[in-house]
């Protein structure tokens, strides 16, 4: 099973001094990458993401994920690699194939929206030029994988699989994807991530406007996008998940740093 290691998303929406201390804490507080989402009511990522990486020195950055529609393929890999380069191998590339709402956004910046093969081509083409302005180094691409086709584009050129899907998504239909991806990638070494929207027993109101479902519902459902309890039950259960799913990377909102920092403390590495 591969180590255990944790990542915080955040957008740097509150301005300057406001991320700055978000990067400083998740080091702090032992998380091992600060992952930065992608839209355009937002920062951009690259610049939020190269200010992170400059008041911190241990922190990863990521991208969480960079949705193809907004950027053509060679621009995406041209910030990805600056990135990769400025920050001296600690940048992830988070690539998505952009949620619906997106179109307007990509039309916004005369760019096409594109049908879903389209989408996952560009996401293809964008892999292949961050390898080829890679050279010898490696820039880990991470790939959000909800549908059939992007589990197999994960499988076969990911370094990580961010497991995507609803919030009610049945914990045997997450496992079933998971043989998909490992039977598509015949024996390449992938990292499965999964993100954590709730930590605790209450879904706040900016979270629960955010994925629509309330705490009981996601009790009810066995929801793999909440984790609960004290710290030995949510211990546990991402040691559970690990072994059941391959799970070892796990990301949270930034709203709950400090709820999972105990976590963070117990299981990094392990």
């Amino acid at each position: 099973m591969k180590p255990f290691r944790f990542g915080v998303v955040a957008a740097a929406h509150q301005g300057g001094a406001a991320w700055r201390d978000t990067a400083r804490r998740a080091e702090e507080l032992g998380y091992s990458t600060l992952l930065c989402p992608d839209n355009l009511n937002l920062p951009t990522p690259t610049a939020s993401l190269a200010m992170a990486a400059a008041v911190t020195t241990r922190l990863h950055v990521g991208s969480f994920v960079l949705a193809g529609p907004l950027r053509t393929p060679r621009a995406a890999a041209w910030e990805a690699h600056s990135l990769a380069t400025l920050t001296e191998g600690r940048f992830e590339l988070g690539l998505g194939t952009g949620l619906p709402t997106m179109r307007e956004q990509a039309e916004e910046l005369g760019l096409p929206y594109g049908n879903g093969r389209e989408r996952l081509d560009a996401l293809s083409e964008t892999i292949d030029h961050v390898r080829r302005l890679d050279g010898d180094a490696h820039t880990p691409v991470m790939l959000a994988a909800g549908g059939p086709r992007a589990r197999r584009l994960a499988a076969a050129k990911a370094d990580i699989v961010t497991l995507a899907g609803g919030v009610l998504t049945p914990r045997d239909e997450f496992a079933a994807h998971v043989e998909d991806i490992r039977a598509a990638a015949d024996g390449r070494d992938i990292e499965l991530a999964l993100n954590i929207f709730v930590v605790g027993e209450h879904v706040p109101p900016w979270m629960r406007g955010f994925i629509e479902a309330d705490a009981e519902t996601l009790i009810e459902h066995d929801s793999l996008t909440m984790i609960r309890g004290g710290v030995d039950d949510m211990a546990a259960e991402l040691e559970r998940r690990r072994a059941e799913l391959g799970v070892s990377y796990v990301s949270v909102n930034s709203g709950f740093i400090e709820e999972f920092a105990p976590l963070v403390a117990r299981l990094s590495g392990t």
